[in-house]
């Protein structure tokens, strides 16, 4: 007799079936199942709901000391004591913590909650058909319609008995592809083609029956293929075995029937005799008795379990039977041809609709005036895009430079895909910026919004090329060095019906909040519904889908304040917590953006996200672990409105240098983590004007006093870009044109323009003479400070020197001294400013220099300082320098002396 041993226990609590896969990374927070136990229950009484419930938070509360989680981390560490926000960020954490379980209870596990692409919109399957899959719980009846069918709504619809319409509302539908005339159907029920990888295989010939042939004749051991072939065998000599070759045919003969494990140990004794071979490899034995549940000891022959883990399961010859795409033209005529366009037809309580797919990944929304559709993208493997580029490692500081792709070109029309790629992508680079961010890339019916509207999330724009030429974008970038960002809208989406997602299977709450709640107060868009598990599906998948079909490296989330709060973020702040905790805030958008940054940071370890939060919510940059949202980076949209607000409406003379400063440096605590920027695409695009064009747009270098003019808005422009290049975090942020000065405006065409493309555009030719040229190599040095010097990666400014009679401001950051004299008219001919380490420090910037458009007032004889052994500023020496007006020094340690 085999000797049985090896148990293996089988655990049956649903909190079981899911073990993380971060605990084999190292990780901690959302991750990824690694194992499922079986779940095998024959009966249960249910327990106590009080009991369960106890037990199950005392057992959160045990894994989440051991995981190193404490919901209110970040307050605890910055000494902010908040008893209300406190027990706000804990009921939070509980919340995702139930959310988590109710996702798990729908999806395999996080990765597949973040993979809905795979499945859901329109896809090819390896058996001769196109699958397609939505989402629309309230229509009655779902079709495909389109330019391969007529326009029919009834020729491909959902099929009852083929998961036509599930529970949830998701409809699956089959497009067959068509037999040729003249050919015959395969020969196999289940024949597979393989469309794309060695397309030629399996085209030899060989029959299906020959494969499986070869199959027995090489794969099964004598013996082993005889369960398979006589599939009846087992049950038909277990029945007989246990009731004799008589054995009763109603249930009244059959009497009671001794337990499991009884049988078979009666069973076992009265084979005891026979040779190995003809007893089962396991063993079973029921633990549970006089329990409310069944617990099962499966104890395997080592023998059986060795030999079953070494032989490989029999693939090969299965891949044999695949045929190859060449075949597969040759039989049949797609049911959707590549290029096709078709639209989602459903039946509704209100009548029939025609709806572009949510899931569509190539749309044309408005075509001369005709509805919306979609449109297949299926190329040839000859023809689709092949990845030639990896993608670069993420750097240590960025220098993110801010494109819309429809603006970019010289020409009063929308630009392309493929005309950014050849052109501005390889100013980027020279320009000194190692990352793009691209705004309005998801398609969006009215080009006026900017891209701010989105209608079709998984859809990169049609108007700017196809899906591979936006590949092509993606990829020379990453050949260039380039990191690319999506700045992508989660927080709201287009209104529109015909193209968009509102009232997509004809009700008001199908992805959106119903009533006023769906509305954004202001901007007329739809507001998403976070709380809801398909929408949560649909949202997260769309985040992963760029990552992983366009290779994108980040994302910078749109107007945060719009979807946290439930007034979209308009209403007045009193720098309070509770305003980040009372009944205005969105809980279920937190944990939308909570869920978004785990799952993206354990599937792609390398990604970067952004935040632009008008108010700062607290913790926007902590560890999801710490209480925190999870992002990498926030935005300090401060500055700029800053900038703005001295510009517009404060005298030269007046400007306060502490305001500057705290505006700057204002969060100390996140300052590492801040992108900074002077002017991003809200003051070119929004209504707004450029720094050029406020401070010197339309001046005329010969007119009366324009010289003046023209000198001190190409100072102001160059100071203030450094100091707040210099002063921030460690990445920093330009919008496309500004680098050098560009002196008009951004206008979309609309009806108010009469539709006029002259503003759309970006004035390159400007790039190569004047005060532009000149402006534009003040930017590329100040990209080279740390591009070859490290400067934002080298920790904080050190701000020693604030004086607003004078207007001068100075900070050090590493070996590196800053000076900014602000003042309009006072030049300092020894002006004293602090350093602690005496030595000698030589000027490697000036942006007095005539090359950069200055007076060049500064001798080279003044560019090496000396340090003077004098206390100021709280530091041991100082420097005596001499300050133009409006002008900005930048010195750097070269040699250290000891005194």
């Amino acid at each position: 007799m085999v000797s049985l041993s090896n148990q293996t226990r089988f655990s049956f609590h649903p909190n079981n079936l899911f073990l993380f896969e971060n605990r084999r990374l190292g990780i901690s927070g959302v991750n990824f199942p690694r194992k499922i136990k079986v779940k095998i229950t024959c009966f249960a009484a249910e327990r106590p709901r009080q009991q369960q419930q106890k037990k199950k938070s005392q057992s959160q509360s045990t894994s989440d000391a051991e995981a190193g989680v404490d919901p209110v981390g970040f307050l605890t560490r910055l000494g902010i004591a908040d008893r209300i926000f406190a027990q706000f960020l804990r009921e939070r954490h509980k919340a995702l913590k139930d959310l988590k379980d109710e996702i798990l209870k729908r999806h395999f596990d996080f990765r597949d909650l973040a993979s809905g692409f795979e499945l859901l919109g329109m896809h090819r399957h390896m058996e001769h058909r196109v699958d397609f899959m939505d989402w629309g719980p309230g229509a009655r009846y779902g079709a495909i319609i389109g330019d391969f069918n007529g326009w029919s709504p009834t020729e491909n619809a959902a099929r009852e008995g083929l998961f036509g319409h599930d529970d949830f509302g998701y409809w699956f539908i089959i497009l067959e592809d068509k037999l040729r005339e003249g050919e015959e159907p395969d020969e196999l029920y289940f024949q597979q083609y393989n469309y794309v990888d060695d397309y030629d295989k399996g085209d030899s010939g060989v029959s299906a029956e020959e494969i499986f042939q070869k199959a027995n004749d090489e794969y099964w051991e004598p013996g082993e293929d005889r369960f398979i072939k006589n599939r009846f065998e087992v049950p038909a000599k277990l029945y007989e075995q246990m009731f004799g070759p008589n054995s009763p045919q109603t249930l009244e003969e059959l009497g009671d029937i001794p337990d499991a494990e009884t049988r078979y140990k009666q069973w076992k004794e009265e084979h005891k005799n026979d040779p190995p071979s003809n007893l089962p490899p396991c063993d079973i034995i029921d633990k549970g008795q006089g329990k409310p549940y069944d617990i099962f000891n499966v104890v395997t022959s080592p023998e059986w379990t060795k030999k079953f883990y070494e032989k490989n399961p029999p693939i090969p010859y299965w891949l044999e039977t695949r045929k190859g795409r060449k075949a597969w033209l040759k039989k049949y005529i797609p049911a959707v041809p590549h290029g096709s366009k078709y639209r989602l037809y459903f039946n509704t309580p209100d009548g029939p609709l025609e709806r572009v797919p949510a899931w569509a990944t190539y749309v044309q929304p408005e075509d001369e005036g005709k509805q919306a559709y979609a449109i297949h993208w299926e190329p040839s493997p000859e023809a689709a895009y092949k990845w030639k580029n990896s993608k670069p490692k993420v750097p240590k500081s960025l220098r993110i430079y801010e494109c819309h792709v429809g603006i970019s070109g010289s020409e009063a029309k929308i630009s392309t895909f493929e005309e950014f790629t050849k052109k501005v992508l390889p100013h980027v680079k020279r320009a000194g910026y190692n990352a793009i961010q691209l705004i309005g890339i998801p398609e969006h019916k009215d080009y006026f919004t900017v891209g701010y509207r989105v209608t079709n999330f998984f859809a990169a724009s049609s108007r700017y090329g196809t899906p591979d030429d936006f590949k092509r974008l993606v990829d020379d970038a990453h050949g260039l060095g380039l990191l690319v960002f999506l700045d992508i809208v989660h927080s709201y989406a287009a209104a529109d019906q015909m193209a968009g997602l509102s009232l997509f299977d004809g009700s008001n709450d199908c992805y959106f909040h119903y009533g006023k709640r769906g509305h954004h107060k202001h901007w007329g868009t739809r507001m998403f519904k976070y709380g809801d598990l398909d929408v949560l599906h649909f949202l997260i998948s769309n985040l992963n889908w760029w990552i992983t079909e366009y290779q994108v490296d980040g994302y910078q989330f749109h107007s945060l304040a719009s979807m946290i709060y439930t007034h979209n973020g308009f209403a007045s702040f009193n720098n309070d917590l509770d305003d980040y905790c009372n009944q205005y805030v969105d809980r279920d958008a937190l944990m939308y953006l909570i869920l978004a940054n785990e799952i993206l940071h354990v599937l792609h370890p390398n990604i970067i996200t952004i935040a632009e939060d008008a108010t700062y919510y607290p913790g926007l940059c902590e560890p999801v672990s710490q209480g925190g949202l999870g992002f990498d980076y926030y935005v300090n949209l401060s500055a700029s409105e800053m900038w703005v607000s001295l510009l517009d409406n404060v005298p030269d003379n007046e400007w306060s240098m502490s305001k500057i400063v705290s505006t700057l440096v204002a969060n100390k605590e996140y300052a590492d983590k801040m992108v900074s920027y002077a002017e991003n695409h809200n003051q070119s695009i929004s209504g707004g004007r450029s720094f050029a064009e406020i401070l010197f747009g339309g001046v005329d270098n010969g007119s009366p006093g324009g010289k003046e003019l023209l000198d001190r808005g190409v100072s102001l422009h160059k100071m203030i870009r450094l100091i707040t290049f210099t002063s921030g975090g460690r990445a920093y942020l330009n919008f496309m044109g500004n680098e050098f000065g560009h002196p008009e405006r951004v206008e979309f065409p609309t009806q108010s323009n009469n539709f006029s493309f002259s503003l759309a555009n970006r004035r390159w030719d400007l790039l190569e003479s004047g005060v532009h040229h000149h402006l534009f190599s003040f930017d590329k040095e100040l990209m080279d400070l740390d591009k070859g010097k490290g400067i934002l990666s080298r920790g904080l400014p050190s701000i020693h020197h604030v004086n607003d009679a004078n207007m001068v401001i100075s900070f050090s950051r590493g070996p590196f001294l800053f000076i900014f004299n602000f003042h309009p008219s006072n030049s300092y001919e020894k002006y004293d400013v602090g350093v602690e380490e005496a030595g000698e420090y030589t000027m490697i910037l000036n942006s007095d220099e005539v090359k950069y458009g200055g007076q060049g007032l500064v001798t080279e004889d003044q560019y090496l300082q000396r340090s003077i052994s004098k206390r100021i500023d709280g530091q041991r020496n100082c420097l005596e320098v001499f300050l133009p007006s409006r002008t900005a020094q930048v010195y750097k340690l070269t040699r250290i002396l000891r005194i």
